[in-house]
């Protein structure tokens, strides 16, 4: 499996699970006993990113005295996990959705001691900062993957192979 396949399967799995539809056909691709590895690679790498995201992004809004990168940590494994609870067991998808946004707010708002709106200034700056490395992404590997296609004899897939 090529690494493009691999960050896209990646990207559709966590846009689904983010619509709360769990899987599609790409879920198949993944061997059965790798299916637990893979979901909890996943959910380390996502906490590590969001992790810094909101390290990176308190920096800027509230300021590095009170942005430390040990509370980013916690608010990023607090939110994931309450997350997760609130859109495995609560059947309603605004209801979850709603509770999921107040509880990022009031931990992001507790643990850099800023008011409402500097926890909300924080959230979308994190947003923001996340949806531009993701279009850029896409864009590396969109691209990467026309050349390949148009210059039958520069093989690119070989400097992206996975071992």
């Amino acid at each position: 499996m090529e690494f493009p396949q691999l960050f896209e399967i990646v990207a559709f799995l966590s846009v689904n699970a983010a619509n709360g539809k769990g899987g599609g056909s790409l879920w198949n691709l993944i061997p059965e006993p790798l299916r637990l590895l893979f979901l909890l690679a996943l959910f380390f790498v996502e906490l590590l990113v969001l992790a810094v995201l909101l390290h990176f992004a308190g920096l800027i809004i509230v300021g590095g005295r009170k942005a430390r990168f040990s509370d980013a940590f916690i608010i990023a494994l607090i939110g994931n996990v309450l997350s997760t609870l609130f859109f495995a067991f609560i059947p309603y998808y605004w209801v979850a959705s709603f509770l999921s946004i107040i509880t990022w707010l009031l931990l992001i708002k507790n643990l850099y001691e800023t008011g409402w709106l500097g926890a909300i200034a924080v959230g979308i700056l994190v947003i923001l900062i996340y949806l531009a490395i993701v279009i850029i992404l896409l864009f590396v590997f969109g691209i990467i993957k026309e050349i390949g296609e148009f210059l039958p004899f520069f093989n690119l897939s070989l400097l992206f192979r996975c071992v």
